[in-house]
């Protein structure tokens, strides 16, 4: 538990596919740059294989915060975009803040 969220982690996108039902997470975070299947390609497979619908925070963390980068980012379902570097330390509070923006 990190900040009064209860984490899962995964190495890979590959591996989240494995995860994410047994999880049942509300919040997920994707690093848009993972190898072999990107943030984006995860998202896009957990949605096609129904593990995931709009009731799930979706976020990404990423260097690429270039307009149409978050255009396309949004266009796949992303509430929000976390940009590197960013402070670990306030990460979870971040996060958290999101999260009741999300739920308002």
């Amino acid at each position: 538990m990190v900040g009064g969220l209860t984490l899962q982690t995964c190495e890979s996108g590959e591996r989240a596919l494995q995860e994410v039902e047994g999880f049942k997470p509300q919040i997920i975070l994707l690093d848009v740059m993972m190898p072999n299947m990107d943030g984006p390609e995860t998202l896009t497979a957990m949605r096609e294989r129904g593990l995931v619908d709009d009731s799930i925070l979706i976020m990404f963390m990423t260097a690429k915060v270039h307009p149409e980068e978050l255009e396309r980012y949004k266009a796949l379902g992303v509430s929000n975009v976390i940009s590197k570097p960013f402070d670990p330390m306030t990460l979870a509070d971040d996060i958290s803040a999101f999260w009741d923006e999300f739920n308002g």
